[in-house]
Parts: C-alpha cells; structure tokens; sequence
C-alpha cells in the first residue's frame, strides 16, 4: 500500500511540475520536457501500483517485466517486425497508396467514376477487417503477401477519398483564373489544384499509417507462418506469457510512432506554405 501511496505522491508532484511548465515560456525544451515528464510518470506509477497491489503478470505485467522481455527476444521482435511492418505494412500501404492516388486522378478527371467510387468507398470502408481478412488470406497464403493485401484494402479508401476531396479544395476565382491564362488541365493540376490538395492528402496518409500496421497484426491472427506481431501475440496469449505480447505491443506502437512522425516531417517540407505549419 506505501507503493501505492507513493504512486499518488509521484503524479501530484509530476502533475504540478507539467502545469508549472506549460505556465512558462514556450521554449523547444519545454516542449520535449512536458510529454516526457507524463510518460515517464505514467511508467513509474504504473511499476509501483502493480508492485504495490501485488497484481499477476497474467493480468497486467510489470514494465520491468516488460523490459526484460524486450531486451531478452530482441532478434525474436526484429524478425517479427521485420515480417509485419517492413514486408507486410509498408507493402501494403505503398500499393495502396500509389493506386489510392492514381484512381483519385482518374476520378477527378471522369465524373461518373468519381459519382460510383466514392459511395463503393464509403460501403469498403466500412468492412469489418475480421471479415475481409480471412478471405485476402485464403486468397494470397499464409506468408506477408496477404497482409500486404489487407493493408492494401484499408489504406486504399481513406487516401482516396481525401485526396479527391483535396483535389476540389480550390475556389472559382482561381480556377477561373487559371482558364483566363488558358492552362490546360495538366498545367491546372500540377500548378494549382494538386499543391491545393496536399494538406488533404497527407492527411489520408497519416491516417492510413496506424491502419496499415493494425491491418498487418491482425491478418495474421488468420494464418502466418511462425514468425510476424500478430502470430507472436497470439501464441503468447496461449501461453500465458503477457510480458511478451506486451514487449511486442511496445514494438509495433515505437513502429507506428516513427512511421506517423516520419509522414507527417515530410508533410511538414512539403506543406511549409500552409498556415498550420507557418511559425
């Protein structure tokens, strides 16, 4: 019970030191310090209260126990990550993507697909991925590929329906500008249209990178070969070894992380122009 105590004494004085923070100049090392207080409070008291309550691993593990099981399965995570998130998830999301885009331009170009795409996309994306997943499975194997394509199916929608409605993110006057100088429709596109777009886009992208890795993971809760997050997670669930389900959930949630921060870095140099990102 004095872990617990302690527990609490430990957030009221980290809370304190957030507020006092946040009450200060907005300088960058404030801005690093506040996430990491939280972070590293929410671990600590997450460790005493588990010690202190004495709670079973099966039901919730500490985060030394966590760590150890990290550092201990090293080469075991770096194969699974390896099978999931670079073969399965950034497969899946590149295919989907480049054919989300393309489609969207075609869409954009031809009223009738944009009228019949969009409602099939809306009815997509609304699909349980437990039930789409088995089939892509059946479909393509056991092995990456099949998570390749159920990532495929989630990323594809939600890019394209936000990069068709960043396509028609333009107003009259410029549009009518653009005629008045007699662009084509390409010169249309490239100049106005699609820089207009950009912040829709990425958008979808950001969006689709956290679909992407849960695609993966749970495509193979249906069939993988012995290796992959979602095989591991599934199999230590059995085994009553949550230390190490959890050691990967950490995995896949740092993956996810970099993948969303690295999107959204680059969407910050492409988009350097658009008033959310101006100092």
């Amino acid at each position: 019970m004095i872990l617990v105590l302690f527990a609490l004494t430990l957030w009221a004085a980290a809370f304190a030191l957030n507020i006092r923070l946040a009450a200060g100049p907005h300088t960058r090392a404030v801005h690093l310090a506040v996430p990491l207080i939280f972070g590293l409070t929410i671990l600590a008291m997450w460790e005493l209260i588990v010690r202190g309550l004495d709670v079973p691993m099966v039901i919730l593990p500490a985060p030394s126990l966590i760590a150890g099981a990290f550092t201990d399965n090293l080469p075991v995570l770096w194969a699974d990550l390896n099978q999931t998130f670079v073969k399965g998830a950034l497969t899946g999301y590149a295919i989907g993507a480049t054919a989300a885009f393309a489609v969207a331009l075609l869409a954009d170009r031809y009223t009738f697909l944009k009228r019949g795409l969009l409602p099939v996309g809306n009815f997509m994306a609304a699909l349980p991925i437990v039930g789409t997943a088995p089939i892509l499975v059946m479909w393509f194997g056991f092995d990456w590929q099949s998570k390749a394509a159920v990532v495929v199916v989630m990323v594809f929608f939600p890019i394209l329906v936000n990069t068709v409605a960043g396509l028609t993110d333009t107003q009259a006057m410029q549009r009518d500008l653009m005629r008045t100088y007699g662009a084509s429709y390409g010169q249309t596109l490239l100049k106005l249209r699609l820089p207009a777009a950009m912040p829709f886009i990425f958008n979808g992208l950001k969006i689709s990178t956290t679909l992407a890795l849960i695609g993966a993971i749970v495509a193979e809760f249906f069939g993988s070969p012995t290796l992959g997050m979602g095989f591991r997670i599934s199999t230590s669930v059995g085994q009553l070894a949550l230390d190490m389900v959890w050691a990967e959930i950490v995995v896949a949630a740092l993956a996810g992380s970099a993948f969303y921060g690295i999107v959204a870095f680059i969407e910050k140099r492409v988009t350097f122009w658009h008033p959310s990102h101006r100092g």
